[in-house]
């Protein structure tokens, strides 16, 4: 992983394993990190981003469940490849997203009413 910063801001009510999660996730799904694109070590990224390692490992941890990266023992974590055609469930990955959007938002200031608002003018962007 080259480019894409993380950071995680330690005054926010979001947890900084979320923060990390919600930033790598939308690196993923927007496609900027692709296939096969390297993550740091965690002990890397922790040490970056001046958190412990359990942290990072955390966040990797997630982003693992939701099939969004691959982690291999002496090979490091990666960006794992699209879920195959329409015949997955999505259902994981949407709730993975929805959980990232929130914790960005939140991490913004945003409150609840405000992520909703912005979540219907994303959906229906003529009516605003």
């Amino acid at each position: 992983m080259n480019e894409p910063a993380i950071r995680v801001d330690t005054t926010s009510q979001v947890p900084p394993y979320a923060q990390i999660r919600a930033q790598l996730g939308a690196l993923i799904v927007t496609g900027r990190l692709v296939e096969g694109d390297r993550l740091p070590t965690v002990r890397q990224l922790a040490m970056d981003l001046g958190l412990a390692p359990g942290t990072v490992a955390r966040a990797y941890r997630e982003l693992e469940a939701a099939e969004l990266i691959r982690t291999r023992r002496g090979a490091g974590s990666r960006v794992a490849a699209p879920p195959p055609g329409p015949t997955r469930s999505y259902a994981t990955q949407l709730a993975t997203l929805a959980r990232d959007f929130t914790s960005s938002a939140r991490a913004l200031g945003a409150d609840t009413e405000a992520i909703l608002a912005a979540v219907r003018d994303a959906l229906d962007p003529e009516s605003s």
